[in-house]
């Protein structure tokens, strides 16, 4: 097999993948605050304590996936082109 024929293999085994776990699951952690859903501080003495809500997934700490968001956005747009009831004659 040429390096050029298993790149594209490779590609195309990745981008399906992604695809699949967009479909199963299309929440993800939060990368800033790693799904405490919360910022981690210390107290004076040292010891682990809440901090305040994250600003990015607003406390749930989940986010939504690229992949299922642009899945999304494609939809949306898509239905609202081909909308029988509100379409141009």
């Amino acid at each position: 097999m040429t390096p050029i024929l298993l790149a594209i293999a490779l590609l195309l085994f990745v981008t399906f993948g992604y695809m699949s776990v967009c479909a199963v699951s299309p929440f993800g952690t939060c990368r800033k605050c790693n799904g405490f859903g919360f910022a981690m501080g210390t107290d004076r003495k040292g010891r682990p304590k809440r901090g305040k809500n994250c600003r990015r997934c607003k406390g749930h700490g989940k986010r939504i996936r690229v992949g299922r968001w642009l899945y999304n956005r494609a939809a949306r747009t898509y239905r609202a082109g081909t909308n029988a009831s509100g379409g141009a004659r």
